[in-house]
């Protein structure tokens, strides 16, 4: 089963890929010709059904729609969600640490299912697909980076599908009848059919690389039926993943890759320790937390930014943020499935948001892929100690007078804090992943922002560098200082 640790967590025309057509916030620009990697390789594509009639509302006890079906506002931004089922036979491989794979057997059958999110207005659409492979930790399939960046997504055109690759999320393991959460347990009379273990004859994961890369192939070059809905021009895809998924991704990258030659590039977030081989032509940005590299190891697993990787770590961040949280709570709750509790040794998650800098890095890796300039290089947390041998607290930071850590990408509410927001916490459960928040005290307060225009300045100034720097889109930029200026902070 999947270790606790990685809970959590437009239009392209004549061959002229358009990244960012039309967006509001997404500045990435119309790049040169650039031939996506999918059309070439060689992977064959799942066949695919669908899509799924949905024969019930979200929520009804039947179970007769997606689980985890969205409640972002679809509709109104011009999109469509909609299911698929997929189908082919998937090889087994060795995967070596930092090597490239082999064959380890072939021909296993399997059967999974995709959730599309796409603009159904063609002209909306940028050419970029989002491929997540799905998190499985707590037995659901968690499409951890739609809940994450969905109203950017919306806003910029990009399509996005998530992927179950594995038995975790599609069969179970094992089976809780009390409070099903794979796909096969929650609801039989919709996904009774799906199997990821070869009729099962494999239970170890091995077929989940075929899996999601024959899924991604689908939608890279589709057959009879399209999950994209027949969106026009290339595609270009984006291995994408949170976590435990994250994981998965870079033995993907590291092993299956050279193979392939499949993804355009990846885009891994919430680290959990593997270190990724650079000596590949594929671009990849990996964006971790304060807690990712304090207590799951990637401080161990640091490497240097080099012409095919960036590394960003967000000060002040979580593994589950408070407010990744708010967003998952509900569909759990209308979903019965279970919820991880908060019961811990500090009060529970972070405040400090990784969104908005998970949104700015989609444009900077796109225009990477395309020829452009690299994404910015971003200073790493501040570290006193990194113990290699100790799993449970690998490292610690360099913290200021009130507990807040230094260096990395500090984001407004880090940069101009009103309270203390931590990478660390303990107690049961999965309370080690949750971070802190200890809000100062008003003498703290006053102290520091005698008035509400000192705290709207300073928020404001931080906003800006960090939209200077590349680590916000203007979006997010203007929103820190509206937020600001409603803030009873300096009364």
């Amino acid at each position: 089963m999947a270790s606790r640790r990685g809970f959590l967590l437009g239009s392209v025309a004549a061959g002229l890929f358009l990244a960012g057509c039309g967006s509001d916030d997404d500045d990435t620009p119309a790049g040169p010709t650039y031939t996506p990697r999918g059309a070439s390789s060689a992977v064959p594509a799942a066949t695919v059904t669908g899509p799924i009639a949905v024969r019930a509302a979200p929520g009804d006890a039947s179970r007769d729609y997606p689980q985890l079906a969205t409640q972002a506002p679809l509709a109104a931004s011009g999109y469509v969600e909609e299911e698929f089922f997929f189908e082919g036979t998937a090889n087994r491989y060795n995967t070596p640490d930092q090597a490239t794979g082999s064959v380890a057997s072939s021909g296993h059958p399997y059967r999974s299912r995709m959730l599309v999110r796409r603009p159904t207005n063609a002209a909306r659409f940028n050419g970029i697909v989002v491929v997540e492979w799905v998190n499985v930790t707590s037995g659901y399939n968690l499409d951890a980076l739609w809940q994450s960046s969905s109203e950017f997504f919306m806003r910029n055109g990009y399509a996005y599908v998530g992927v179950s690759a594995q038995r975790v999320g599609v069969q179970g393991v094992p089976a809780n009848p009390a409070l099903p959460a794979s796909l096969t347990t929650w609801s039989p009379t919709r996904y009774g059919t799906l199997d990821v273990t070869a009729g099962g004859t494999i239970t170890d994961d091995s077929l989940s690389y075929d899996v999601f890369a024959q899924a991604s192939k689908a939608i890279a070059t589709p057959g009879r039926v399209d999950p994209l809905g027949g969106l026009p021009g290339r595609r270009v895809l984006l291995a994408s993943g949170v976590s435990q998924s994250e994981g998965r991704l870079v033995t993907y990258h590291n092993s299956i890759e050279p193979l392939q030659r499949l993804f355009d590039g990846y885009y891994l977030f919430l680290g959990i320790g593997p270190r990724l081989r650079t000596d590949l032509d594929v671009k990849v940005i990996k964006i971790n937390t304060e807690n990712d590299v304090l207590l799951l190891r990637e401080a161990v697993a640091r490497q240097d930014d080099s012409n095919v990787l960036r590394t960003w770590e967000i000060a002040g961040t979580s593994h589950v943020s408070f407010q990744s949280g708010a967003v998952r709570t509900p569909l759990l709750v209308r979903d019965n499935l279970p919820q991880a509790p908060t019961t811990c040794d500090r009060p529970p998650f972070a405040r400090v948001s990784p969104r908005p800098v998970l949104d700015a890095a989609y444009g900077h890796l796109v225009r990477w892929i395309q020829g452009g300039e690299p994404p910015p290089s971003a200073p790493r947390i501040e570290l006193t100690a990194v113990n290699a041998a100790t799993a449970a607290s690998p490292a610690v930071a360099n913290r200021d007078a009130r507990g807040n850590a230094l260096g990395g990408i500090r984001l407004p509410d880090h940069a101009v804090p009103i309270g203390t927001n931590t990478g660390v916490n303990s107690g049961s459960g999965f309370c080690v992943l949750f971070g802190s928040h200890e809000p100062f005290d008003t003498a703290t307060l006053r102290a520091l922002y005698p008035t509400r225009q000192a705290y709207v300045d300073a928020v404001a100034a931080s906003a800006r560098e960090n939209l200077r720097l590349g680590f916000i889109v203007q979006q997010d930029a203007d929103a820190y200082i509206q937020a600001a200026q409603t803030a009873n902070i300096g009364l």
